[in-house]
Formats: C-alpha cells, structure tokens, sequence
C-alpha cells in the first residue's frame, strides 16, 4: 500500500478527537443483528440452572423457553442456537435419544414454532455427542469414531430436526461427506428451504470445556477428537473444508472456536463468497468473564472481542454474551 500524506499536514489523530467523528469513520460496527444467542436446555418445570464452569450462563426448562424468545425478539437478536443437557439414562452408546422425537430440542422447537412461528430463527446442532454415553459425536468401533456409520444417523436426526421446525440445521461433527448426504434428504423431503449452517472449521481445541460440562459429556469423554476435528497447527486445511462443504450445499460456514482463530476466519472470508460465521465458544466466554469479575479487564472488553470477529470478516458471532452486548447496544 502506498503511503499518502505526510506528517505536519497529515494528523491521523484529527478524526479520532471526538466520539462523533470516531464513529463517522468507524470501517466496523458491530449490531444485534451480528448475534446468535446459544440456549441451554434441561428437564423439568420453572428451571434456571447455573453453569458452574460459565458465569451467567444458565440452563433453562422447555416452560421458561417463551420468556427467552420475547427477551430475544425485544433485543432483535435473529437466531437462538439450542442446546440439551440430555439426562444420563437417556444416553446410550448410539445417541439414540438424538433421533426422539420428545427430546429436549424437539420439545423446545415445538414450543417456540407454535408461539412464534418465523418471527425468529432457531439453530439447531447436529451430532451426537449430547446425547452419547461415551460422549463423541459419532458411533465408535475399535476406539474410533466412525465417519459413514454416523453420518446416516445425522441424516435422520437433520430430517426430525427439519420436521419439528428448525430454520438452521448446523453440522457440528466433523464427519466427511454429512453436508451434502443432510442437503440431499431434506431436499427430498421438500425442506429444500431449510439453511444448512456447516461447522466446516471445527478445531480440536482446549477452549470446549465449559461448554461440555453444560451438555453433560465432560465426564463421559475419555479420549481427545483429534480424529476427526482439524488440528489447530493448520491452517490451509481449513480452505479444503470449507470448500468441499461449499460443493456439498452449506449456506454459511462456521469456524470454531473464535478468537484464537482469527486468522481462519480471515482466510476463508477471503476466499469464499459465503456468509462467514465464527463461535465465541465457552472457554473464551469464561475466561473473559472471570477476568471481568475479578477486575483484570474492563466490560468494555466484551464488545472489543466481538469487534475483532466484525474485523476479520465475520457475518455474524455465536457468543454467550449475546443478549447482554444486545442490551448494551440499544
């Protein structure tokens, strides 16, 4: 880039002197129309749980779920992602209550579709793991994740997910080929409007732990899923998934996690002519906040995070932090 201006009659700092001019400037803005809020969900009646490991976050019962879509729609957030935290006899070595038709995300979809019909959008997830005795996100033989055998139940679980009336069926399990073999059922069924939001960039990463002890699978996982989510020393990879899910029928992709993987987002915003999503997943999400409390980083520090996702090519943000950074924003 050539340089233009020189200093005295140059001065950078004259369009940073006041708030008006900063944000007539601003190259970045950051909206509650950027956010998807995660929900967490969990049995029983008139339930708000806190997550010991995430501050402020809560699992709530199916009944508290019109609240949280009127706060949401208040906030103008457009998409919920939901997420269960599947009772420990309801979990098999098949995730077979994924393909229940009265689990807690079907319940919660049921509610929410009745209420208020296509006045928000919800997301749902993809895989296995919530619902696995040995919590991976596909059948295992031989101590590894089978790639085929699990796919054909994620198709099942898309096409149940479609019927009860997800807008957003999100792929988050890293097997080969789910995109398009889930593209090709609910076209078939005639959900041939339904979005697929494919985690086409999931990295094997330390950041998941918070989120895992809000599903109930930490203390089922024994091994790591460094055989099928990407190792976080590549970066080109990242291309040749998120192309082949591209090929496959993906309308947006996902990189997960966030922060630390700016650099991914960047790349594939780049490359691809396809709305970018990135996770600000769990660990970020408490770290942050613990730093909050504890009075090493300001508040302001949330929407700086959020901003950094805006500036390296983001559409929109998952984040914890949705509905407060909504609030803040109005």
């Amino acid at each position: 880039m050539k340089l233009i201006g020189s200093y005295p009659s140059t001065r950078l700092r004259r369009n940073r002197k006041t708030d008006w001019s900063r944000r007539l400037v601003s190259e970045n803005n950051l909206s509650s129309s950027d956010l998807i809020w995660p929900i967490f969900l969990t049995d029983g009646k008139n339930q708000k749980n806190q997550i010991s490991t995430m501050p402020g976050v809560y699992r709530y019962s199916i009944d508290q779920m019109e609240k949280i879509v009127e706060k949401a729609l208040k906030l103008k957030l457009p998409l919920l992602a939901l997420f269960p935290y599947t009772k420990k006899v309801n979990k098999d070595k098949n995730g077979s209550e994924a393909l229940n038709e009265n689990n807690l995300v079907c319940k919660a979809l049921r509610l929410i579709k009745k209420k208020f019909g296509s006045e928000i959008g919800v997301m749902c997830d993809v895989a296995l793991d919530p619902y696995t005795s040995h919590g991976h996100d596909g059948l295992i033989k031989k101590r590894y994740v089978q790639n085929d055998e699990t796919v054909e139940i994620l198709v099942k679980q898309a096409l149940l997910l479609a019927e009860m009336g997800c807008d957003v069926i999100a792929p988050s399990d890293m097997m080969d080929g789910r995109v398009g073999k889930i593209r090709n059922a609910l076209d078939k069924k005639d959900f041939k409007l339904i979005q697929i939001l494919s985690y086409a960039v999931k990295y094997a990463s330390n950041f998941y732990e918070p989120f895992r002890d809000a599903v109930g699978s930490k203390k089922n996982l024994k091994s790591n899923k460094k055989n099928y989510q990407m190792d976080f020393f590549n970066q080109k990879e990242a291309l040749r998934e998120v192309s082949l899910d591209i090929k496959e029928g993906a309308d947006f992709v996902m990189v997960k996690p966030g922060m630390p993987y700016l650099d991914i987002i960047k790349l594939v915003s780049d490359n691809f002519k396809i709305p970018v999503f990135g996770y600000q997943v769990s660990g970020e999400y408490s770290l942050i906040k613990n730093g909050i409390k504890k009075k090493l980083i300001s508040e302001s520090a949330i929407e700086e995070s959020l901003l950094s996702f805006k500036r390296a090519g983001a559409s929109a943000i998952v984040t914890y932090f949705a509905d407060y950074i909504a609030q803040r924003l109005r």
